[in-house]
């Protein structure tokens, strides 16, 4: 169930239930060894690496990105004038886990990953798995040379994202672009840390190679909805922006394929809704539903009998949930929340992190192949 907070995902027995058996335990395996890590290990420990537009307010006091304007002339290319703008925002996090073994005692794990201002007052994002657990130790890197401590305030395993506060004003934060309005074959150019600091900040160009992209990382882990782009990632890019040609942060690099010129990244739209409640008001509190589901994407991992056309499976209702209470069950399909399209669980995610517990929403699902409407009140965690 962890990787799917909110129980918006398959639970743990349905997951276990793989139709493509070994083949696909194959390409998990061949996958994960190219996974884009932010996690670059002192030991040899294997690192798995892992939406309408919500306005975030800037931040009063430091100096802002999107103060600079790019208009480049004809001895500057746009990754220059990208990186120019974007540079400041970008920082290496550096995380020490400890961990106690029975036979080899206390072992410590070093990595180094990437991650971009998003406040001046000292808010980072970043992947989840960059941070590791609550365990860690973590050391952020600062572009004025600064190495300043960290502090997860919220990480979602399966979203691969998390957010990071150290203590520091007047922070240069990025600009936050719009991951809905893409269009295949943009600009695309990748800020971070590959190998480690010793190369802190490459910039790194390409184009958006593909949109709405699904991934195994393993098997019981699929990302989808993914911004697809052919910029150089490598080991330690992982949680540094991915970045349109006006400047403008459109994602979050998080996994690489084994094939040259496959990367992904987050849609950073997902983030927003996140890092506004944490502007705000210096916490984040995500709405739950208390269901299980399956789209047509991850339906087609596993052996099941369930056809999809669109909209969400609900697999189980949890118990005392506010999806029990609205009357929803087992089978049905959700294919609207206030009469937002639903297709995906990253969009579900979308549309209610922009809510709140205690907040009403209308649903629109199917039974039997019939239409149905219900009201929920979301709960909080």
């Amino acid at each position: 169930m962890d990787n799917y907070p909110g129980n918006y995902g398959p639970p743990e027995d349905f997951r276990r239930k793989s139709r493509r058996g070994s083949g696909l335990a194959y390409f998990a395996v061949g996958l994960i060894g190219a996974i884009i890590g932010g996690l670059i290990v002192a030991t040899i420990v294997p690192a798995y690496f892992y939406s309408k537009y919500t306005p975030v307010p800037n931040s009063s006091g430091g100096s802002i990105a999107q103060q600079i304007v790019i208009n480049p002339k004809e001895e500057i290319t746009v990754a220059g004038a990208v990186a120019k703008k974007v540079m400041p925002t970008v920082v290496g996090i550096s995380t020490i886990s400890v961990r106690k073994d029975y036979f080899f005692g206390t072992r410590y794990t070093e990595g180094v990953g990437s991650g971009v201002i998003v406040d001046s007052r000292g808010y980072i994002l970043t992947n989840s798995h960059v941070v590791g657990d609550n365990r860690s130790k973590l050391t952020v890197f600062l572009i004025d040379g600064r190495e300043l401590e960290g502090k997860v305030l919220w990480q979602d395993a399966g979203l691969d994202l998390a957010v990071v506060k150290v203590e520091a004003t007047d922070l240069t934060a990025a600009e936050l672009g719009d991951s809905d309005s893409l269009g295949v074959g943009e600009i695309a150019i990748a800020i971070g840390n590959p190998l480690g600091l010793r190369y802190e900040r490459t910039v790194t160009q390409g184009i958006v190679s593909g949109l709405n992209r699904s991934i195994m990382v393993d098997q019981s882990t699929i990302m989808e909805d993914l911004i697809q782009t052919d910029a150089a990632i490598n080991p330690g890019n992982s949680g540094g922006p991915l970045i349109n040609s006006k400047g403008q942060i459109i994602g979050i690099n998080t996994v690489k394929a084994s094939a040259e010129g496959l990367g992904f990244a987050i849609p950073i739209n997902v983030t927003k809704p996140v890092i506004k409640q944490f502007v705000e008001n210096g916490v984040f509190n995500p709405p739950y539903l208390g269901i299980y589901t399956l789209d047509r994407e991850i339906v087609g991992y596993y052996e099941t009998d369930i056809v999809i056309k669109s909209g969400l499976y609900i697999h189980e209702v949890i118990k005392g949930s506010a999806a029990e209470t609205a009357g929803l069950r087992e089978g049905d399909i959700i294919t609207h929340i206030d009469n937002v399209e639903i297709n995906t669980m990253l969009k579900l995610r979308s549309v209610l992190y922009n809510k709140k517990p205690g907040d009403t929403v209308n649903i629109k699902y199917q039974r039997n192949g019939k239409e149905y409407e219900t009201q929920a009140v979301l709960q909080g965690r």
